[in-house]
């Protein structure tokens, strides 16, 4: 480091300032003097370490591409500064912008949920009335002895409910079965 990149360095004591020296200064030497500067006025500005220190690496990205036009007037920190407050300024709105449309996907998201979980409603009401149309149109014991089954009841408790034989009530429930089944596909084939 030079002789002035060294004073630079002591002016965070208060030795000499930036502002003071027009000494053109390497990139490794501005990034030593500055460093510490640019990233207290970054955390200021946007109250987010981290994100200060992603504005830090982006003004220095900017020096190192710029070294020399920087340094034209002397007046490196102040350029630094104000590059630093634009990078803030256009990283905040970024984070805003992207947060609205994260807020408006979420919206988006739950109101797509309401709508299937109305449309899922309205099928599954759909399908209740046809299986009720079925089940009126299956004779008598056999509706009641599949009703009773789906209800969780043992075939000896559907027999004693209705009043028939243990025996029968396995092949009521497997002729009720099929019925239904050959009902409700012609029903279901008769939707518009």
């Amino acid at each position: 480091m030079s002789g002035w990149g060294m004073a630079l360095t002591d002016s965070e004591a208060g030795a000499a300032t930036a502002a003071q020296i027009t000494v053109q200064l390497s990139f490794d030497e501005a990034f030593t003097v500055h460093h510490r500067a640019v990233y207290r006025y970054a955390c200021a500005l946007v109250r987010d370490p981290q994100l200060a220190e992603d504005i830090v690496q982006e003004v220095f990205m900017r020096l190192y591409q710029n070294l020399h036009t920087a340094q034209r007037e002397g007046l490196l920190r102040a350029w630094l500064l104000r590059v630093a407050a634009n990078v803030a300024r256009n990283m905040l709105r970024g984070k805003s912008r992207s947060a609205a449309r994260d807020e408006e996907f979420a919206a988006e998201l739950v109101r797509v949920e309401e709508i299937a979980s109305v449309d899922e409603e309205l099928v599954r009401q759909s399908e209740i009335r046809e299986a009720r149309r079925v089940l009126v149109r299956i004779k008598e014991p056999m509706r009641s002895c599949l009703l009773l089954k789906h209800e969780g009841l043992s075939y000896r408790e559907i027999a004693a409910a209705l009043e028939i034989k243990e025996a029968n009530v396995g092949s009521l429930i497997a002729r009720g079965r099929r019925e239904f089944l050959r009902l409700y596909g012609k029903i279901g084939g008769e939707r518009p």
